[in-house]
């Protein structure tokens, strides 16, 4: 799984954080997104094969600028795995 977190120009409320997240899960690899107008900022929790140019034109189609592109490897939390033991 990866983390992408993009920045975003032009999100000004919580009505336009909703629409780019609406825009985020339409992709079949997308498993999480949250957006803040505020940090001017989209993070979002993908798939391996996740389709960053796709992604990227489909914000951008809806009037907001990506700014800045950022990818890491994520690894999904569980309940215990505070409990893990740690080499």
């Amino acid at each position: 799984m990866k983390k992408i977190i993009l920045g975003i120009d032009g999100m000004k409320c919580g009505m336009c954080e909703s629409h780019v997240n609406d825009k985020c899960r339409k992709f079949s690899f997308v498993k999480k997104v949250k957006s803040s107008h505020v940090q001017n900022k989209t993070e979002i929790i993908a798939d391996d094969d996740a389709d960053l140019d796709a992604l990227v034109a489909a914000i951008e189609e809806d009037g907001y600028r990506v700014t800045d592109k950022s990818i890491e490897n994520y690894d999904k939390k569980v309940f215990f795995s505070f409990l893990k033991k740690k080499n």
